[in-house]
């Protein structure tokens, strides 16, 4: 063979095998090309998506049915107490929040002598965002069970009974009706055909549901939230810690040159109305 037809084959068979070299760079660009427009249309997918869940959250709903007493705008608060009483108590709580249980198992005692003595109405909103953050239902279970209590006139000593067994964050035991169920066995008289069956078909879903999205509308981000006459408290007041005995002395100076409430029984009697309650002390944060 001459030298010439060896350089020929060389040189085709090098110009082979660099258009193959060029062939499968293409190749793996267009496939990264395609992965790409996947990934964006993926990212693209993920937004949209992030943007109708926070559309539905922030869009108001009026649940089909609320507890019975329960007061203001679509029916969201669970009242305690007087509802003439001088002063507004308004408690932002879930019933998985630690901090909540700390706060409840604390200052319990003295909020209800003081709803008791008719010095304050407190305005409970029961939320329930834990939930989406730790896995689990208990925060929505425990916040429907708390409605059926309030449904059947218990919800103070219903309410004191779970914060004093709440379980760790983490740990979703109020995420199982028949738990809920059996705790509310401590409250006498709570534990009916009614009230079970509203714990087991989670009668107040949607008024639970309510109430989660009118706290995602408000500024308050934490719980416990703690207002006095719209003021938050918690956990300072003026440069001081909130303990139950500041507590105390903040509601009597509010109070000072007022009549006193009616005292009622457990928070539940007499019954409140919606011609008292938190709106007449509005906060500028409220929600």
């Amino acid at each position: 063979m001459s030298e010439k037809n060896r350089e020929d084959k060389r040189t085709a068979r090098e110009r082979m095998l660099a258009e193959r070299a060029e062939d499968e760079v293409r190749g793996r660009r267009r496939r990264k090309l395609i992965i790409g427009g996947v990934a964006l249309a993926v990212i693209a997918a993920a937004v949209v998506t992030g943007v109708v869940v926070q559309d539905q959250r922030s869009t108001p709903e009026t649940p089909n049915a609320a507890p019975a007493g329960t007061i203001g705008d679509k029916n969201l608060i669970v009242p305690v107490g007087s509802d003439n009483a001088p002063s507004v108590l308004t408690v932002y709580e879930d019933p998985r929040c630690p901090a909540c249980g700390i706060f409840e198992r604390e200052f319990s005692p003295t909020i209800s002598q003081l709803e008791d003595a008719g010095k304050i109405f407190t305005n409970y909103h029961i939320v329930s965002f834990i939930d989406r953050a730790v896995p689990g239902k208990g925060s929505k279970y425990a916040a429907n069970a708390l409605g059926c209590a309030q449904d059947a006139g218990h919800f103070r000593d219903y309410h004191d009974v779970l914060y004093r067994n709440q379980p760790d964050e983490t740990n979703d035991a109020f995420g199982n009706k028949a738990t809920l169920i059996n705790l509310a066995k401590q409250v006498d008289g709570l534990v009916t055909p009614a009230f079970e069956a509203c714990v087991n078909d989670l009668e107040f879903s949607d008024w639970v549901s309510a109430v989660q999205q009118d706290f995602d509308k408000s500024n308050f981000k934490s719980t416990p939230t703690v207002l006095l006459n719209g003021q938050p408290i918690y956990p300072k007041f003026n440069n001081e810690e909130i303990t139950p005995a500041n507590l105390v002395a903040w509601v009597d100076a509010a109070n000072q040159g007022k009549p006193l409430g009616t005292p009622g029984t457990h928070g539940q009697s007499p019954a409140p109305t919606s011609t008292a309650s938190e709106s007449n002390n509005p906060s500028p944060n409220a929600g």
